[in-house]
Parts: structure tokens; C-alpha cells; sequence
């Protein structure tokens, strides 16, 4: 798939690698050698500027991915490689080129390993482009996207090889994994109370309070759902977005606290609701 990018002739200094859960990383090397393309330090598509990060260690992220095929296929990426759809690829618009991830399709538990070699998708609420047969192993080709877990690999790790999928022992469960939008997470009960009254104001329903009440202190979680589907999730950022919210992350809520590649925590909700 080629980008067509405006690279910014200002050279910025390097950012930090900010996690899905909004945590730096200390990380100073890519998972493998940089390409010599598509990693300029900043670039501009569409009037937003991306900043390519000097790191991907330790990156994670959840949110919806997305995929690309036929069209883009046999043209040139932003790393200088050939797209073609049925190698194992992907795009980002962050991570160094290349870089090689896992993702996970959260609701049926299977995964992907793949290379990150272009940039995209320059799509609002969309963190990944994936290839066709990358897609295709994560079961999401007739929806066209899915939400996931993305996770970068060292170049040390022992993975299945890009032309394999890893498919989970056992397919979680809808009723008892389920997903929610985190917009804040307070050390105080009132801040989260308060913040819940103010979303709910707003019309919003399902707002939820969850705390571990094995952390000391207790960290109160406000967050909306659960999430049915990709249209809820996209309507809920541009609410968000409206009430000028940015900090939102995508969780995974599992009642026996396991997903395939993924941990979560169903805590009690300290209202009794």
C-alpha cells in the first residue's frame, strides 16, 4: 500500500514510547535493523503529523484493526518493499519500519505473527492494516475489521514463523470476555464518582466503576460498556472526543482474568453495582 506522505523537514526530538496503557518504555532499540525508507522522525498525512518512534520496545496496544488487499497489491509500501496480500505484513503508523508484532483478535482468541513494513491506516480509530492473509487467520475478513491486541516481538523471541497463525487452546467466551472503553483511572473514589455523574449527564449509559481491591491503594477505573461491536466502539471516541476526552483505552474484562495473550481482571465495583 502506498502512502503518500509530506515529510517535515524539522527534525523533532525523540518521543517517548507510550504504551496502550499510557506507560513510557525505556527501550532503545528497534526489534530489528531500521529500513531506509519510511522512517523519517515526523511526516504528515491528511493535516496530522505522526511521529515515528525511535523504539518499538515494549509496545502495546488494543483497538480495531482493519485490512488491505487487492488493490494495493504488487505496489510498493513505505518501507520500499512490494505489497503482496498474501504474505504475512501490516502497516502502522508509528512503528519503525520494519518491526515484527503479534496480534490478537480479542474475541476469538487467535493470532497473528506479521511484519510491519508500511504505514497506515490513516483511518480514524484504526491502529493496524492488515494483510489479506493476515486477516484471513484472524477470522476477520467478512467483517473487515476486528478488535485486537497488538504487541511487538524482540528479535530474540522463539516465534512461530510469519507464514503461521496461532490458534488458542480453547475459544473465549463472549458472555464471560468482554470488552469496555477506560477513560480514567483515579486514586480516589469521589474523582471516579464524579467523572461517572458527568458522563451520565451526558447520556451515557453503562458507565461502570471497577477497583482491584488487592492493590493497595485501590485505583478507581471509569469505564463505558460492555462494547457489542466496532460501530459502539467508533460512536463512543467521537463522544469522547467531544467532551474532549483523549485518554482512552480499549480493556479486556474476563471472569476467570484470562485471554488468550492477554491478562484482565474483573474487580468489584465499590458502589455494589
Amino acid at each position: 500500500m502506498y502512502r503518500l506522505v509530506i515529510l517535515l523537514a524539522v527534525l523533532l526530538p525523540a518521543c517517548s514510547l507510550v504504551t496502550w496503557d499510557g506507560k513510557a518504555s525505556s527501550g532503545q532499540a528497534n526489534n530489528g535493523q531500521k529500513s531506509s525508507r519510511g522512517n523519517p522522525p515526523v511526516y504528515e498525512v491528511f493535516g496530522e503529523r505522526y511521529y515515528v518512534l525511535n523504539s518499538s520496545h515494549g509496545y502495546r496496544e488494543r483497538g480495531v484493526a482493519s485490512w488491505y488487499g487487492k488493490k494495493f497489491h504488487g505496489k510498493p509500501t513505505s518501507s520500499g518493499e512490494i505489497y503482496d496480500m498474501y504474505d504475512m505484513t501490516a502497516a502502522h503508523k508509528t512503528l519503525p519500519l520494519p518491526t515484527t508484532v503479534r496480534v490478537t483478535n480479542l474475541r476469538n482468541g487467535r493470532s497473528v505473527i506479521v511484519k510491519v513494513n508500511d504505514r497506515g491506516p490513516f483511518i480514524d480509530n484504526r491502529i493496524i492494516d492488515l494483510s489479506y492473509a493476515a486477516a484471513r487467520q484472524l477470522d476477520m475478513i467478512t467483517n473487515g475489521t476486528a478488535f485486537v491486541a497488538v504487541e511487538t516481538l524482540s528479535i530474540d523471541t522463539d516465534a512461530v514463523p510469519l507464514s503461521a497463525a496461532v490458534r488458542p487452546e480453547s475459544t473465549p467466551d463472549e458472555m464471560t470476555t468482554q470488552l469496555y472503553l477506560q477513560i480514567g483511572a483515579f486514586g480516589e473514589q469521589v474523582n471516579a464518582r464524579q467523572l461517572q455523574q458527568q458522563l451520565e449527564t451526558s447520556g451515557l449509559a453503562n458507565v461502570v466503576i471497577r477497583y482491584d481491591n488487592g492493590n493497595e491503594p485501590a485505583l478507581y477505573r471509569v469505564r463505558l460498556g460492555p462494547i457489542t461491536g466496532i460501530d459502539e466502539y467508533d460512536a463512543l471516541i467521537a463522544k469522547m472526543a467531544a467532551m474532549q476526552i483523549a485518554e482512552t483505552h480499549l480493556v479486556t474484562e474476563s471472569m476467570d482474568a484470562r485471554v488468550e495473550g492477554i491478562s484482565a481482571t474483573i474487580a468489584r465495583d465499590p458502589t455494589g453495582g
